[in-house]
């Protein structure tokens, strides 16, 4: 069996070197700890001698979640490890290592010395991507590391740390169901594989059956589990501009979050949560950081080249998510956006569901084009995301193409309206490129 592409996104030296390592293994996600154990011991076992560590799975929101908590850490001063994945640009993007992403050159040398150190071995480039981050933070003095599972949990590269401070589990809903089943409930024990004996675990609002799932996961481990509305809650005030939280340690008064959107509440409460129910000290000063939390593609407002082909006054904006329940935040966004018409531009990966990421935004949408950039990899065909929107989407069929027809057809005199570029971080990664975007 020939190794699968890794796509356009893995190009200049680190490229190369992960090109040369993706032959050793023929297939890009095999979820198993095995490979990675044996790797880390000949590393000398870097995830042992990172600092805290906070472990974060879910379907939606893990980002924006290890967004806050970071922001949270540095609002205390403190140093921070962040490892996320995917990346949207370059594959750098994934390792933020104490409080910076890490310089090219510096990855290539780890990628490397691990190649050297592999010696042929099997491995996926998920797997060695994931020993990389470990050896940068343990390489890198720092107070916390904020590590976000790849894929599921239970058998997920990250899932060899052993000991971390606590766990975070954001919003599960239905996603990769060839790896982690086709019930809420199964994909809930996948995400749950994360909980180890006796460390805290916290989540947010949860479906019924995900709940009962976590809670049984963590009575059995005779960890605390921490739930929104139960062990903690967080609400906006009557003035719209704050929000109160609330849990066994006391009340908190905090700014809104830095990342737009009602869900993002969830993910800011769950961020201190989390913080809260470990053993790590955080000064009271450090809570108001969610307010300085940024994150790319989780409703980010554009403003360079592609925001330039609309008409004054136009707004535009992009969203990485990708599956159903990302499809019901985005469209309660929306929905709180009645000021003016918003239209959509939408790109999917080919193994998404892309019908039901569209069914909760037909209702909201001014408009709806498909897209398939020729740089997005993976790109599901423009004609099946018309399919499944059951015709009321257009072809666009690039970003260039269908914003050039919003403003054509805004004619000369536009009234003020929104843009939303969504359904695939691949796609987020293509726009952020065509805007002119770098990460900070």
């Amino acid at each position: 069996m020939n190794a699968p592409t890794l796509g356009p996104e893995f190009v200049g030296r680190t490229g190369q070197i992960l090109e040369r390592l993706n032959r050793l293994y023929p297939a890009l996600i095999d979820l198993s700890l095995a490979r990675l154990e044996n790797l880390l011991a000949r590393l000398g076992h870097p995830e042992r001698h990172m600092p805290p560590v906070v472990h974060v799975a879910g379907t939606n929101g893990k980002g924006s979640t290890c967004a806050f908590m970071r922001a949270i850490a540095e609002a205390a001063g403190w140093r921070v490890h962040v490892l996320t994945s995917p990346h949207l640009v370059h594959v750098t993007e994934r390792f933020r290592i104490a409080g910076r992403i890490v310089p090219e050159r510096e990855l290539a040398a780890v990628l490397e010395e691990i190649e050297q150190i592999n010696a042929g071995a099997p491995i996926t480039v998920f797997e060695v991507l994931t020993a990389a981050g470990f050896v940068l933070c343990a390489r890198h003095p720092a107070d916390l590391a904020i590590v976000e599972v790849g894929l599921g949990g239970r058998y997920d590269a990250t899932n060899v740390i052993q000991h971390p401070a606590a766990c975070a589990i954001t919003a599960i809903s239905m996603d990769h169901e060839a790896f982690l089943g086709n019930t809420l409930a199964a994909i809930a024990t996948e995400k749950a594989g994360i909980i180890k004996p006796g460390v805290p675990v916290a989540t947010g609002r949860q479906p019924t059956e995900v709940m009962a799932v976590l809670a049984r996961t963590a009575g059995e481990k005779a960890s605390p589990l921490y739930r929104r509305d139960h062990e903690w809650s967080i609400t906006t005030r009557a003035d719209g501009a704050s929000l109160h939280y609330r849990d066994a340690h006391g009340t908190l008064d905090l700014p809104l979050p830095g990342l737009p959107g009602a869900h993002q509440i969830d993910n800011a409460g769950l961020a201190i949560a989390t913080l809260r129910a470990s053993p790590l000290a955080l000064p009271d000063r450090a809570w108001a950081g969610i307010a300085q939390a940024r994150w790319p593609a989780r409703m980010q407002r554009l403003n360079g080249r592609l925001a330039a082909l609309l008409p004054d006054g136009w707004e535009l904006w992009l969203d990485g998510g990708h599956n159903p329940g990302a499809g019901e935040v985005l469209a309660h966004v929306m929905a709180a956006w009645p000021d003016r018409p918003t239209h959509l531009v939408i790109g999917m990966k080919q193994t998404k569901d892309a019908t039901g990421f569209l069914a909760p935004l037909l209702p909201g949408a001014a408009s709806i084009q498909a897209v398939a950039e020729p740089g997005q990899h993976l790109a599901q065909p423009v004609a099946d995301i018309v399919a499944a929107s059951g015709g009321r989407a257009t072809a666009g069929p690039t970003l260039h193409a269908a914003l050039a027809h919003l403003a054509a057809s805004a004619g000369a005199n536009p009234a003020p309206a929104r843009v939303i570029i969504c359904g695939s971080l691949y796609l987020a990664g293509v726009a952020l490129q065509l805007d002119g975007w770098q990460p900070d």
